[in-house]
């Protein structure tokens, strides 16, 4: 780009030449100059670039690829589903899939592998849960990963069995990789076009930067797609922490990369979900995925290797286990952003130590709108300070808000009303509702922080890279979304 572009019709009208902003509001015009290039976004009110601090895009293009079960309203609905599914497939392919959820099916029983043998022919199934935290499989996907009844639980995680020992086909948590790594690889090219379609939807909810949660599988597919053309949404990569030994072994470090793709933090995992009944709760209910002296010895090294964490803790006792491994690390170096990501049940006495300790609370607001029912089941002593995200900003906590996508939608618009405004019309603890601006800077502003890229994006300030969420003023939608000064997304007129 060598001349100004003028985003003019929108409030404020924003100046950016090249990828930085050089004006906000009314002088914008004049920054922009006579021979400024104009876009114009009539009716459009203008936000800071909207950030996702969770998401998994390898998931998302693997519902691209695979039948998706999302809002299935019945086991029978699935079974039809992956029944139509596979019938187009060759006798001995596997059969894969995400998205049930049997907590909305009026029969909330989790499935079985029978009722799966015969949606698929008899062929090898893998369906993994809403959440991720359990996994619906066959009998030939048990007997091709030589899973029966002798084959014993792995560290934090359970095979489910029936009354004579044999397993019913749900697999939880660690159990999970049991029948995962027999499953086939899939091809560059497949991923890359699943991968390329995902960053164009995220795009269209007014996205403009993502901290993915993924492999190096997609990673690698990022980086092939960014070789060809610029990425319409920025990226911040979180490896897992079984990665971790050949990121000690480079020498690499958070922040590594540019401003399209770059590298920030270690992912683990503490414990489970609620939905998976694996939440590590302080009564002793759930699974920990992780035990504690592991994961002290991660945090120690991910702080001498000046690499950020990102701790999935979801229950009470994930949480107070992540702080007692992060407080001897308080401010390890410069740019130690520890974070806790989901945080969704966080015990009144260990809201103000997280603020101490600085640790960031990434979490997700949209899901509290599908974990309500059950939260209350379940939790029901613990809810008054469960997706409290009032409570936490109170004790100083700072906040990074995501959608967790597949889990829920990517859409940030649904994640800002779950946080403000769906809370108080359900009255269910309107006390720890958001204020509307508060929401908004744990998309924006928070994010960045989260990510170390405060000084990039995160706000409409001279100087900064141009990224901008633009929404229609009449209805509430997402008008354009643009990245470094370029517009990625753009709502056809009607």
């Amino acid at each position: 780009m060598s001349s100004a572009v003028l985003f003019a019709g929108c409030k404020p009208e924003v100046a950016a030449f090249g990828e930085r902003i050089i004006a906000v509001g009314p002088g914008a015009r004049a920054a922009a100059g006579r021979n400024a290039e104009v876009v114009r976004l009539s009716g459009g009110v203008v936000w800071p670039g909207l950030i996702d601090s969770h998401i998994h895009l390898e998931g998302l293009a693997e519902q691209k690829m695979t039948v998706d079960l999302t809002g299935t309203v019945n086991l029978r609905a699935s079974l039809d589903r992956i029944r139509a599914w596979s019938g187009s497939l060759a006798r001995g392919a596997w059969v894969l899939g995400s998205g049930w959820y049997n907590d909305a099916w009026p029969e909330t029983a989790f499935p079985t592998r029978r009722q799966l043998d015969a949606a698929v022919g008899g062929r090898p199934a893998y369906m993994r849960r809403k959440d991720g935290h359990s996994a619906w499989v066959s009998s030939a996907a048990l007997r091709a990963a030589g899973v029966d009844r002798s084959t014993a639980d792995p560290p934090g995680g359970t095979i489910d069995r029936d009354g004579a020992g044999e397993p019913t086909g749900i697999l939880r948590e660690t159990a999970m990789l049991l029948v995962a790594r027999a499953l086939p690889a899939v091809g560059d090219a497949e991923l890359d076009a699943a991968m390329a379609k995902v960053l164009l939807d995220l795009a269209r909810f007014g996205l403009t930067g993502v901290h993915s949660m993924d492999g190096a599988r997609g990673f690698a597919s990022l980086q092939r797609l960014y070789a060809r053309a610029p990425l319409p949404v920025r990226v911040t990569y979180n490896l897992p922490v079984a990665d971790l030994a050949y990121a000690e072994r480079i020498g690499v470090r958070s922040g590594w990369g540019d401003g399209s793709l770059r590298f920030w933090g270690v992912k683990a995992f503490l414990d489970g979900s609620l939905g998976s009944r694996t939440a590590e709760m302080l009564d002793g209910s759930g699974v920990a995925r992780m035990p504690q002296d592991e994961l002290e010895d991660m945090v120690a090294r991910c702080a001498r290797a000046q690499l950020n964490v990102c701790l999935h803790a979801i229950g009470d006792g994930a949480v107070r286990r992540a702080l007692d491994a992060l407080a001897p690390h308080k401010n390890a170096w410069a740019r130690w952003r520890p974070r806790i990501e989901h945080a969704q049940c966080v015990n009144p006495k260990d809201m103000p130590r997280m603020a101490k300790i600085g640790v960031i609370a990434s979490m997700q607001p949209i899901h509290a709108v599908a974990d309500r029912e059950i939260a209350d089941a379940m939790w029901s002593a613990v809810v008054p300070y469960s997706y409290a995200w009032r409570s936490l900003e109170r004790a100083g906590v700072r906040l990074a808000f995501g959608s967790d996508a597949p889990v829920e939608s990517a859409n940030p618009i649904a994640g800002i009303e779950a946080a403000t405004a769906w809370r108080k019309e359900a009255k269910w603890h309107p006390e720890l509702a958001l204020t509307r601006a508060s929401a908004l800077k744990a998309y924006t502003a928070g994010a960045a922080y989260a990510a170390g890229m405060e000084e990039e994006v995160g706000s409409l300030r001279v100087g900064k890279a141009c990224d901008m969420t633009v929404m229609s003023h009449d209805d509430g939608e997402v008008l354009a979304s643009v990245v470094a000064g370029r517009v990625t997304y753009r709502r056809k007129r009607a």
